[in-house]
């Protein structure tokens, strides 16, 4: 099995997109009206406009209802990741040193689900990461 993706249920898709293009720098393809993905080296984030719950089962997803999911990205630096966002979305928290040894910054995106910015920075946390934080590094090349 491979997992292939996380999606949102958004009630303003252009504007989910337009903000998770702008914290990824990736940009989205559209494979419909409806239906976008942003694809990085190491997952796909798809959007979905809520009118495509019903493709599946009416009312089985509901846009802006999840406060239990918290999406993780891991960047190159928390604190110009910070800078680069502070006055595009609603702030959770300011960078920070978590216990489990990430350095960490969390905002809402525009339909109020939390995303964390992180990054290792401990050895253990390092270590913990290890093959993921090289492929991070193989595709982005001057990360640390």
């Amino acid at each position: 099995m491979k997992f292939a993706s996380v999606r949102l249920i958004a009630a303003d898709i252009k504007a989910m997109v337009a903000f998770y293009e702008t914290v990824t720098g990736q940009a989205a393809d559209w494979l419909a009206p409806q239906f976008a993905e942003i694809v990085t080296p190491a997952a796909t984030l798809a959007i979905g406009s809520a009118e495509t719950v019903a493709v599946f089962s009416a009312g089985s997803a509901e846009p802006g209802a999840n406060r239990t999911a918290i999406l993780e990205f891991m960047v190159d630096d928390v604190d110009a990741a910070f800078v680069r966002l502070k006055d595009k979305a609603e702030l959770v928290h300011e960078p920070k040193l978590l216990p489990w040894g990430n350095r960490s910054v969390q905002f809402r995106d525009p339909e109020g689900t939390i995303i964390s910015l992180f990054m290792p920075v401990t050895e253990a946390a390092k270590a913990r990461f290890g093959s993921r934080l090289d492929h991070f590094r193989l595709a982005f090349p001057g990360t640390r």
